[in-house]
């Protein structure tokens, strides 16, 4: 889907806080509220806080007292005087994100443990890792957090968990706690209170008679911002870009890709070629209405759902008050497979034991409860509306439902356009998401196919797509005569028609402009060759100095952009190792970077004369120096 990373992020954890004074000490918070543990998360898709929540609502459990905290609120140097607090713990959920960082809302924790030489004697903690075994840097980021603590000499208490996205981060998870918490009573002198019972989180109020203003209707920060739009544009504040340009890209075959334009003209938004846009798609409305008949509910009820915790600083879980309606549209992830702890609260509503009994064993981490989960709800792709059809005993009340589905994220595509050449418009390029699952359901990407829909005009009204920008570290080299290589299949091609519109406003401009090299692959010539008659202008005007395309099925045996790459090997390595040339890589992080890596190692081998080892290192330096980037999702 254009080029997203497999964390799509967002920082949707600081949605409704009025910080009016604002409690930094999470210490005096504790003490306050008789806690005794606090689990820090670094989230960006929110899969992380979700974990901080679930580790936090355990605790009452063993007879402690938890509470999730984003660290981008408090004081964190403040973590040397956990100790005051009896039987103390510190828990960190970290995920890693892009290439080895932390997630936005841990950048200032991360700074101050580099920095620091705090002294954290006494502090016990322990970390969990959430991150992708397809990447680099898997799990770097609580690697890190994990070792330096204990060089500030705070004691772990439990070893280092480590989650992949790649696998099953779920059953990860589930598996690292199960041993956790034994060992935590184990230290600590406690036992199960055997108190297996849900708790719930937020109480539910419904609204008879309020102002029709004071609603939430898709808004994810300030009540009426889709209405009365006001820079500055961000995560919580998103601009509604009219869709000017909605075309299909391909010429034929199964798939349909897509070019879009979005218009940000007076939104003072400003971008360089390599970031990304995010946009905030919103679900099937056949879908939401299929909940809701299910449920047997009126979607347009209005209602709260208010924190049971008075000292939270998360008051709702999605923007309040608002309907059922809008919050499985706009604020609610209806269409992923739902979490083992999704289906353990919602258990007790079944009124078939079996169904009880099957749903709380796939969340246990006994072998079998996790081969059903993987077979029944991962592999079979059910999402909860199959979950609701294929267990008809299973009735919960929607309000509970809402409460344990995740937030819909914004979703992360690379702008395949350059701001030299548009300053006042966003390119997107993006594949539709489509395919059957197991159990006969047709599966529909929720972003790729609502974008698909944006016509620019709709009966005559604009359409428009609520969007924001994220920086990103994908850049063009700043001395416009340094070479570049562009390696990028698929989807993967969308930065780069970025990077060579800039190549090509800077020749006019009459700057001397190096090497422009591209690797694109696609399936066949005449079906999915994006952009091929762009592509052949800039060739021919010069431009792009080397076009290289790889057709995978035009022929018997597959052809692909590695095996381009080592059939220019020479023209490369001159590029690479004489004239520092910088390599950017865009697409699948699963096999094509991996495939790619391995083709650069081959060259530095046999051209530069090394063994493996030095080939890894040296392509490990083009990185560090930042001329080895990559943008790339699985």
């Amino acid at each position: 889907m254009g080029c997203v990373f497999s964390l799509p992020e967002d920082r949707l954890a600081a949605l409704d806080r009025t910080p009016t004074t604002r409690d930094t000490s999470f210490i005096d918070k504790m003490k306050k509220t008789g806690r005794n543990i606090v689990v820090f998360y670094g989230s960006q898709t929110g899969t992380a806080e979700e974990f901080s929540n679930r580790l936090a609502k355990d605790a009452h459990r063993y007879g402690m007292k938890g509470m999730a905290a984003d660290p981008e609120e408090y004081e964190m140097g403040e973590l040397s005087r956990l100790a005051e607090i009896e039987n103390s713990l510190a828990i960190f959920c970290m995920a890693t994100y892009g290439e080895g960082d932390p997630t936005d809302n841990a950048q200032d924790f991360y700074d101050w443990l580099q920095e620091g030489d705090a002294d954290l004697h006494g502090v016990k903690y322990t970390v969990f890792a959430l991150g992708n075994k397809t990447y680099e840097h898997y799990n770097a980021t609580g690697k890190y957090v994990d070792k330096r603590l204990a060089e500030l000499g705070a004691q772990r208490i439990f070893d280092l968990g480590m989650g992949d996205d790649d696998g099953n981060l779920e059953e990860d998870f589930v598996s690292w706690r199960e041993q956790f918490w034994p060992a935590v009573c184990e230290h600590f002198g406690v036992e199960a209170t055997g108190e297996e019972s849900s708790i719930r989180q937020y109480e539910l109020k419904v609204h008879s008679d309020l102002n029709m203003n004071k609603i939430y209707t898709g808004e994810l920060g300030r009540l009426k911002s889709f209405e009365n739009q006001k820079p500055p544009f961000d995560s919580k504040n998103p601009f509604l870009a009219p869709v000017t340009v909605n075309r299909k890209l391909n010429k034929g075959g199964e798939r349909h890709l897509m070019h879009l334009e979005l218009d940000i003209t007076g939104s003072k938004i400003r971008y360089e070629s390599g970031d990304h846009v995010a946009v905030y798609p919103i679900n099937d409305t056949a879908i939401v209405n299929r909940i809701g008949d299910i449920l047997g509910v009126d979607l347009d009820t209005v209602i709260s759902l208010n924190n049971l915790d008075e000292e939270s600083n998360k008051k709702h879980p999605f923007p309040c008050p608002t309907t059922y309606r809008t919050a499985l549209t706009h604020y609610l992830d209806i269409t992923n497979t739902p979490r083992t702890n999704v289906l353990y609260e919602l258990a007790q509503y079944a009124t078939d034991p079996k169904d009880q009994e099957n749903m709380r064993k796939m969340a246990s981490s006994s072998p079998e409860g996790k081969a059903l989960y993987q077979s029944w709800v991962l592999d079979s792709s059910r999402n909860i509306l199959a979950i609701l059809e294929d267990l008809p005993s299973l009735r919960p009340p929607i309000d509970h439902l809402c409460e344990l589905l995740p937030r819909l994220q914004a979703r992360y595509y690379s702008i395949s356009s350059s701001s030299k050449v548009h300053p006042n418009s966003i390119h997107i390029c993006a594949v539709v998401v489509e395919y059957e699952t197991k159990t006969g359901r047709v599966i529909k990407g929720v972003a790729t196919n609502w974008l698909k829909n944006k016509m620019p005009t709709d009966n005559g009204h604009k359409a428009t797509v609520p969007m924001y920008i994220r920086k990103s570290q994908f850049r063009l080299p700043f001395k416009a005569t340094n070479p570049v290589i562009m390696i990028g299949p698929g989807t993967g091609i969308a930065p780069f028609i970025g990077f060579i519109q800039e190549r090509g406003w800077l020749k006019e401009q009459g700057k001397e402009v190096g090497e422009t090299e591209l690797y694109f692959g696609c399936r066949h010539k005449n079906e999915d060759f994006l952009y091929q008659e762009e592509l052949e202008e800039f060739e021919k005007t010069g431009v792009l100095t080397a076009l290289n395309v790889a057709f995978s099925r035009d022929q018997a045996q597959k052809v692909y952009v590695q095996h381009l790459l080592k059939n220019n090997k020479e023209t490369l390595w001159k590029l690479i190792h004489t004239e520092n040339a910088h390599i950017y890589i865009c697409g699948d992080a699963r096999n094509m970077a991996r495939d790619v890596q391995n083709a650069f190692y081959e060259i530095a081998e046999e051209l530069g004369g090394m063994s493996r080892a030095q080939a890894v290192d040296y392509v490990k330096k083009l990185m560090t120096k930042g001329r080895y980037s990559q943008d790339v999702w699985s």
